[in-house]
C-alpha cells in the first residue's frame, strides 16, 4: 500500500462525515495519483477521479462539469462518503475561484461532497489559492518515499536508498544502473521542469535555470555565494534571477536553497545559499561514478550521507512544520539547524572518522539555549537517523 500512513488521515476525514477540502501537494512520481487510486478502493468510499494533465485548451468551465458530474454521481451512490478528485489542478489557470464559487454553493445547498485537489508544485498550488479559498481548505505534503517506505516496499539497504533515492518507480531499473540514471535525468528531472514549472511559470532562461539545478545537484551539501554560482554557470543572469530560480526548484520538490541560521531575519535573506537535493537520485544520476565504485571512495560516499540526511531533514520539513536551515561563522560551521516554535537543533554529520565539533562548539556560544547532536560516529548512526522522525529531535 503506497504511503499508507498519509491514507489513512485521508480515509479518516472521509469517515467523520463533515464535508472537506484537501489538498494533496508534492513533487512527480511520489504517488499522490496511486495514494488517491487506493483511496477509492476502500470499502464504503466513492468518488470521482480526473486529471488536468495535457488537455489542451483546458478552463475553469470544465471544472464546472466535473463538479456537476460529482454532484449527479453522489445522487445515486450507495454511500454518503462520495469524493471528486482533481488531479494537476494548478494548470487550470484561475482554478481556486471557481472551486470557491462551487464549494459554497454546495454549502448553502447542504451537498455533502468531499474534494481532494492534486498538485506537484507547493508554490503553484499556493499561487493559484490567493485568498479565496481561506479557511475551507487543509494541505497535505506528500514528500519523497522515506528509506522506512523504501525498504518496506522493495527491502532496500541504507546505503541503496542514500545512492538510488527515494523514486518508487525507478526501483526496478537500478540493476542497470546506466538505464536508471537515464531515467532519472530524462524522465523525472527534466519532465518535472519543464512541465511542472516552465509551463507554469515565468521562466526567462530556462536553460539557465537547467544548469542550475544541474549545478546544484553537483554541490549538494555544500554552501556556494550566488556570486561564486554565476561564476560557475559562466551566464549573464543575476543573483536575483538565480534566487527565484531556486525557489521554483524548491517548490516543485527537487532542489532546496537552505539559508544560514540566524535570529535576525535580514541576515537570512541576504546570506549564501546551501543546495540541498529533495532526493539523492537527482546527485547520483548526474555523477560519473555508479553505487559500486562511489561505496569505495570514502570523501565522496561522505558526501552522499550527508546529502542523504540533507534530503530526509528537508523533506520532513514541509510535512512536520519545522525550518531548516545551516550554520556558518567565520571558519566555524554546522551542517543543520532547525527550529520549531522557538526550539533550536543543531545537527553534525560525521560520516568518516573525524570528530571534530569545533563548529557545535561555537554554535552553543552563540545559541547557548539549543540542543546540539551528531549524526554518525559517536552518534545517532545515519542508517538510524534515516528512520527517524526528526520532530522527535525537539
Amino acid at each position: 500500500m503506497i504511503k499508507r500512513t498519509h491514507l489513512q488521515l485521508v480515509i479518516s476525514r472521509i469517515k467523520e462525515k463533515r464535508r472537506f477540502m484537501q489538498v494533496l501537494a508534492g513533487p512527480r512520481q511520489v504517488g499522490k495519483t496511486t495514494l488517491v487510486l487506493q483511496l477509492l478502493e476502500e470499502p464504503g468510499i466513492r468518488g470521482l477521479y480526473v486529471a488536468a494533465d495535457d488537455i489542451s485548451g483546458i478552463g475553469q468551465s470544465w471544472i464546472e462539469l466535473q463538479w456537476e458530474t460529482a454532484r449527479q454521481k453522489l445522487k445515486t451512490a450507495e454511500s454518503d462518503s462520495f469524493v471528486l478528485i482533481i488531479d494537476e489542478i494548478q494548470k487550470i489557470p484561475n482554478w481556486s475561484e471557481t472551486v470557491k464559487r462551487l464549494w459554497d454553493a454546495d454549502s448553502r445547498e447542504n451537498i455533502p461532497l468531499h474534494v481532494i485537489l492534486l498538485g506537484s508544485s507547493r508554490l503553484l498550488l499556493q499561487t493559484g489559492m490567493t485568498e479565496s479559498l481561506a479557511g475551507r481548505y487543509e494541505t497535505m505534503y506528500i514528500s519523497h518515499w522515506s528509506l522506512a517506505e523504501m525498504r518496506e516496499a522493495f527491502g532496500w539497504s541504507a546505503d541503496q536508498y542514500a545512492w538510488y533515492g527515494g523514486f518508487p518507480g525507478a526501483a526496478s531499473l537500478i540493476p542497470d544502473e546506466g538505464r536508471w540514471k537515464n531515467y532519472i535525468n530524462n524522465s523525472l528531472a527534466e519532465t518535472s521542469i519543464s512541465k511542472d514549472i516552465l509551463m507554469m511559470s515565468r521562466v526567462d532562461k530556462p536553460a539557465l535555470m537547467k544548469r542550475l539545478f544541474d549545478l546544484g545537484c553537483s554541490y549538494s551539501g555544500q554552501m556556494l555565494s550566488f556570486n561564486k554560482i554565476l561564476g560557475q554557470l559562466l551566464d549573464a543572469g543575476n543573483t536575483t534571477t538565480l534566487s527565484h530560480y531556486l525557489g521554483l526548484l524548491d517548490s516543485a520538490g527537487m532542489l532546496g536553497g537552505l539559508e544560514k541560521f540566524s535570529r535576525d531575519k535580514a541576515r537570512k535573506r541576504s546570506s549564501s545559499p546551501k543546495f540541498q537535493v529533495h532526493n539523492t537520485a537527482f546527485t547520483s544520476a548526474l555523477h560519473p561514478y555508479d553505487f559500486q565504485r562511489i561505496i569505495t571512495d570514502r570523501e565522496k560516499w561522505g558526501r552522499v550521507i550527508e546529502s542523504s540526511v540533507g534530503a530526509h531533514l528537508i523533506n520532513n520539513a514541509y510535512s512536520q512544520g519545522y525550518s531548516l536551515f545551516y550554520w556558518r561563522e567565520g571558519n566555524y560551521e554546522v551542517d543543520f539547524v532547525l527550529e520549531h516554535k522557538g526550539r533550536v537543533v543543531a545537527l553534525e554529520v560525521k560520516s568518516g572518522h573525524s570528530l571534530r565539533t569545533a563548529g557545535m562548539m561555537q554554535f552553543r556560544k552563540y545559541y547557548p539555549d539549543s540542543k546540539i547532536m551528531l549524526v554518525g560516529r559517536e552518534g545517532i548512526p545515519w542508517e538510524e537517523f534515516l528512520l527517524l522522525n526528526p520532530m522527535k529531535l525537539f
